[in-house]
């Protein structure tokens, strides 16, 4: 390139967005102009050394006008040329870098699971000391693209943001669930400490955002799936009633689509639990009526229970001169027992489930052991219980 009849050197249009550019000769003409953009800065090295920077700006590259030239000086071309490697470190933000990756696995102390914790976020980069950039981690390689820098930018943000979000939630002041409440804080930790560990290499992350801490996919439906049955379980009572009533669930399902798609051992299994739920619900049959019946005796009675309210005396009819075998009348049928609704003492037919007049119901089961109770028993036979 010659500008009136000089040539110079700039970085390429192409490199603009790099990090690092370096320039691809190492014999540099003397009086050639070299061209700094102004959020940029040129490095002059020489057997791994830096020899001097360049600022913003346009410079001729004569020894009188910067005399650190003068110690790479070519003397093989009589003076007329410098034998250096250049580099052009741009000293501007380079904004969203993207970051992410997994982080450790942690133990949640609230559900003793183990699970593997995992970042994603953004962040902008500076380089505050482009020769110790080139020194300490790019080197003198021909850096064509900004990888080499932001991948190990981003395993020290990796590295810093483990050890803050860990360290908070083993001690217990954070939960797993719900991290991203964090988010500020997480923020402000890591950058602090991840421009500690970057200032060695003339780095600065000006800005860290949209961090986000999630779980694996996997871990992550464990931990809801056991969120939601422990709610459910406590819901229901306990977790044997949980399973009592999800067994239950499935068996009516299965049962409601004709057995489809369910085995016979898990309809069994169902219907079992089925069984054993509902019969402490379940009544004995109501005793043969009493009273007597025709060409006999008493029919069978059943002892009323202690603490139950006797049922009405029925007036018994004066006794009579038989009659005549001629005109005698066939025997009337028995009158079914009676007793009296819990409710609104209504006359209702001994072992009626409900009152045909007020509709409450006549039996009740203990709230603790789901024992069957009188209708005015106080306390459960079984476990004693008050009853409600």
């Amino acid at each position: 390139m010659a500008i009136l009849g000089r040539e110079f050197i700039a970085a390429p249009d192409s490199a603009k967005r790099q990090i690092v550019f370096k320039w691809p000769d190492q014999n540099i003409r003397k009086f050639t102009r070299c061209i700094v953009e102004p959020d940029a800065v040129a490095v002059f090295t020489s057997q791994g050394q830096v020899m001097g920077t360049l600022l913003g700006g346009h410079h001729q590259l004569d020894a009188k006008e910067l005399p650190f030239l003068g110690m790479f000086v070519d003397w093989a071309t009589g003076g007329n040329a410098f034998k250096a490697e250049l580099y052009f470190v741009g000293i501007r933000d380079f904004p969203n870098i993207r970051f992410g990756g997994r982080l450790d696995e942690v133990q949640d102390p609230h559900t003793g699971l183990i699970v593997t914790l995992r970042t994603f976020g953004e962040y902008a980069l500076r380089v505050i000391d482009a020769p110790k950039l080139i020194l300490n981690l790019v080197g003198t390689v021909d850096v064509t693209d900004n990888q080499a820098i932001t991948a190990w930018v981003t395993q020290q943000l990796l590295k810093v943001t483990r050890t803050a979000v860990t360290t908070q939630l083993m001690t217990g002041a954070w939960p797993i669930l719900g991290l991203s409440v964090h988010s500020p804080e997480i923020e402000v930790m890591a950058k602090q400490a991840a421009n500690a560990e970057l200032a060695e290499y003339g780095i600065s992350i000006t800005k860290l955002g949209n961090v986000d801490i999630n779980l694996d996919d996997d871990d992550n439906a464990r931990l809801k799936k056991l969120a939601g049955d422990t709610a459910y379980s406590r819901l229901a009572g306990g977790f044997l009633q949980a399973a009592q009533a999800e067994a239950l669930q499935g068996a009516g399902e299965g049962l409601a689509k004709g057995g489809e798609g369910a085995s016979p051992l898990f309809l069994g299994a169902g219907l079992g639990v089925a069984g054993m739920m509902q019969a402490p619900m379940q009544q004995a049959p109501p005793p043969p009526p009493g009273g007597g019946f025709a060409g006999g005796g008493a029919g069978f009675t059943q002892a009323p229970p202690q603490q139950q309210a006797p049922a009405p005396v029925q007036a018994t009819p004066a006794p009579q001169a038989p009659a005549p075998v001629e005109d005698a009348a066939p025997a009337a049928p028995p009158a079914p027992a009676m007793t009296e609704c819990v409710n609104c003492h209504s006359a209702l037919a001994a072992g009626s489930k409900f009152c045909p007049e007020c509709g409450s119901p006549q039996a009740k089961h203990c709230t603790n052991c789901n024992a069957s109770l009188t209708p005015t028993a106080k306390f459960c036979a079984e476990c004693g219980t008050p009853a409600s």
